[in-house]
């Protein structure tokens, strides 16, 4: 399939069906020999020739995926969330529970947006919302409980993020199958443990942080904050990928996504940690 802004030119694309020349075969008209006289003919060429000489059309031209796109919807979405977290910390001693009501919604709208095929603008809006009220409300809880510490996971979260960017950047850190496989069972192993641990401390067989407290908790808090940075690498090479390969500008919005998904997770992470690290 030859490039689409060739085939679908005036100029350039193929000849168009419905003139018929001899023996039926469909012909179109030569712009050199469609006008009849020769100052028309020397138009045409000069109009030819000038977009001959136009530059090609680039990835906004063609409504392709960009990395502007990725970044402009990222930045767009997370300046929402910033905006609404600051309003549920501000109302989460008047509405205690609210965070709790932004965390099952985020975590229905982010299952939504995972399985759709293509990417909901709206839908992607409304979880950065929710996401937002829930962050808004756990962190001004952990703010009650360490003062501090929200900025420290804020500057940890953009520090990891700037660290991962960087690596993969430079080529140090490459995406290859085995590293997604590694990182696969890795995430199914700490979400196996995860969920055992919620459970028994739900059910009060453990206390606290359950399996999650003292040395060994920090030492998982670490793992899964490292999990959560090779996770960022897989969504990198997946954007790299998306723009190479020329997708539509759409799945920017599942970029960006992707993107939202692995800080927030990130970002909690450290938020426990630091948590765990100060013995609260």
């Amino acid at each position: 399939m030859s490039n689409p802004v060739f085939s679908n030119s005036a100029v350039f694309g193929e000849p168009r069906r419905g003139a018929q020349g001899k023996g039926g075969t469909a012909t179109a008209p030569s712009p050199y020999t469609q006008y009849g006289t020769s100052g028309a003919q020397a138009t045409d060429a000069a109009s030819l020739q000038n977009m001959y000489n136009a530059p090609s059309a680039g990835p906004v031209d063609t409504q392709r995926l960009t990395y502007t796109d990725v970044i402009m919807k990222t930045a767009g979405l997370f300046a929402l969330l910033v905006v609404v977290a600051a309003a549920s910390w501000s109302l989460t001693e008047a509405f205690p529970g609210v965070w709790v009501f932004g965390m099952i919604v985020g975590l229905v709208l982010g299952l939504v947006n995972a399985f759709k095929k293509n990417p909901s603008p709206v839908l992607i809006t409304l979880y950065a919302i929710a996401q937002g009220v829930f962050l808004g409300g756990i962190s001004k809880m952990f703010e009650t409980m360490a003062d501090g510490i929200v900025l420290q996971a804020v500057l940890a979260t953009l520090s990891v993020f700037a660290v991962s960017l960087a690596l993969f950047s430079s080529g140090k850190v490459r995406v290859t199958p085995k590293f997604t496989r590694w990182l696969l069972i890795s995430m199914v192993g700490y979400l196996v443990f995860s969920l055992v641990n919620v459970v028994l401390v739900w059910t009060n067989v453990l206390q606290g942080w359950g399996m999650r407290g003292g040395t060994l908790g920090i030492l998982i808090g670490l793992f899964a904050v490292g999990l959560a940075a090779a996770m960022l690498m897989v969504d990198f090479d997946s954007i790299k990928r998306g723009v190479e390969g020329g997708a539509p500008a759409k799945f920017a919005w599942s970029a960006a996504f992707g993107l939202m998904v692995t800080l927030i997770w990130m970002y909690l992470e450290i938020l426990r940690l630091l948590a765990i690290l100060r013995g609260d």
